[in-house]
């Protein structure tokens, strides 16, 4: 199928070489002339395991192109996918003007071919009709420039007249199809989704949604092919939307709710991994997302937990358990420094290491990383705040990093600090010379803000060990 995806974020640039790798024709299109010409290489501008890979295979194979021309990719798709960012604004809601910007230009290079265009986007709920809105008027826009030119007798009369002649209303449906992708797993996600889910009130975009998947549903690129086609959720578009919230929503809550039992564990004696356990083998809980640590950051959880929280407000209610959740998490990402006061005191003239920059490992993503939060209140502190990252120490990224020297290797991290705090979860962070790094500091603590590291390993290679909710 003829597939074009506008935006090459995180979602646009994994699903379009994706949808490549199993067969599409894909064209990915982007405003950004330097991102285009980078990824028309076979380079991925963002880390993705994976993604470089692919998206040089099919660059190979002819499957996927890059540009900057709206007008070619409207006029290549059958299936159109907007997948520009929305940002959260200062209050919560989510900031739509790309989406509006594309929609509006998608409206405007239209023609009498049916499109189905998709809302990959994170939108707010109740966006499908707004975007077909937007669509026509792009669209009314177009042919009121046909017009205006025609009556002026400006350029190729003959052909205007023509194309204002041959330009009936266009024929589309809009489509909900919410991305579940994690960060640093996203291409196994797309070949392995737990669901589809697709919202439209067309029957035919429904079809032809269905058909684009089908290679994914029936797992012929699933790690493991035995298990049952991939479930399609068919819906209508504002419980798409809803789907995607309310499921980000829960999981962001299910951590904030471990986090808190973490905190009542640090004061009754406790062991929150112990607690999670216990309560991870009930089916009904599961153990994924039990991990308790220094709370949850990143693109998703923060932005979509605070616009369903602002959509609730629209209509008259208001969304406590998720407000909790959100004050919880805030309250959470201080918890490092709680602990480094209650070990050295007073933090002003020491000097901190953190294991970790990015919100999660496997990324290069800084948005909303609690490493942030730390880094501020260290140095508002008075405190020299040093960093090793897998990523950022090798890519030399520095925005939001002002207030912190970046090291290129753990032990120049080590050397001279008064404590180390584990931010992110590297599984390599499992595997340093912890005796070696103990020796190289004024005094070998670590604050483990993920619980990821093992206590008698630290302990035996001479550090005091400090967890989160571990009693």
């Amino acid at each position: 199928m003829r597939v074009c995806v506008i935006g090459t974020g995180y979602v646009g640039l994994v699903t379009g070489a994706c949808l490549a790798h199993v067969g599409h024709h894909v064209i990915c299109v982007d405003n950004n002339e330097e991102k285009v010409k980078l990824m028309q290489t076979g380079q991925s501008p963002i880390f993705e395991p994976g993604l470089s890979e692919i998206i040089k295979a099919a660059i190979q194979s002819e499957k996927i192109e890059f540009t900057t021309d709206l007008a070619a990719g409207v006029a290549h798709g059958q299936i159109l996918f907007i997948a520009v960012g929305t940002p959260a604004l200062p209050n919560g809601e989510s900031d739509t003007r790309y989406v509006e910007a594309v929609a509006r230009g998608i409206g405007s290079h239209l023609n009498s071919d049916y499109k189905v265009i998709v809302n990959k986007s994170t939108v707010p709920i109740g966006s499908g009709d707004w975007v077909r809105m937007l669509i026509m008027e792009g669209f009314a826009e177009q042919r009121a420039t046909l017009n205006a030119a025609v009556l002026a007798g400006a350029g190729a009369t003959e052909d205007l007249v023509t194309r204002k002649s041959s330009l009936p209303e266009p024929e589309f449906d809009v489509v909900s199809n919410p991305e579940f992708l994690r960060e640093g797993c996203a291409v196994d996600d797309t070949f392995n989704p737990d669901r589809i889910v697709l919202g439209s009130n067309g029957a035919k975009a429904i079809a032809l949604m269905q058909e684009l998947y089908e290679p994914i549903v029936s797992r012929q690129y699933a790690i493991d092919k035995a298990l049952p086609p991939v479930p399609v959720v068919v819906t209508d578009l504002s419980s798409a939307e809803m789907i995607k919230y309310a499921a980000n929503a829960f999981l962001a809550t299910k951590i904030s709710f471990i986090n808190e039992v973490a905190n009542i564990c640090d004061r009754v004696g406790a062991d929150v991994v112990e607690v999670a356990k216990g309560i991870g083998l009930d089916s009904r809980v599961g153990n994924k997302f039990l991990q308790a640590g220094i709370g949850w950051g990143g693109s998703c959880f923060p932005k979509d937990v605070s616009a369903l929280i602002h959509t609730a407000d629209d209509y008259g209610y208001e969304a406590q358990l998720l407000k909790a959740a959100v004050n919880v998490n805030q309250h959470q990402r201080v918890i490092a420094i709680e602990k480094l006061q209650q070990v050295l005191k007073i933090l002003k003239g020491k000097t901190v290491g953190l294991l970790g920059l990015t919100f999660k490992p496997d990324t290069d993503d800084l948005r909303d990383a609690p490493a942030l939060n730390i880094i501020e209140q260290l140095a508002r502190l008075g405190t020299k705040v040093k960093a090793y990252d897998p990523i950022i120490s090798q890519t030399g990224m520095r925005h939001g990093l002002s207030d912190v020297i970046v090291e290129t290797d753990p032990e120049r991290l080590a050397d001279g600090c008064d404590a180390l705090v584990l931010v992110t979860d590297w599984k390599q962070f499992r595997n340093l010379d912890y005796a070696k790094m103990a020796a190289l500091m004024h005094s070998p603590v670590i604050i483990d803000g993920r619980n990821f590291l093992d206590r008698k390993e630290l302990e035996k290679a001479g550090f005091r060990y400090v967890g989160v909710g571990r009693g």
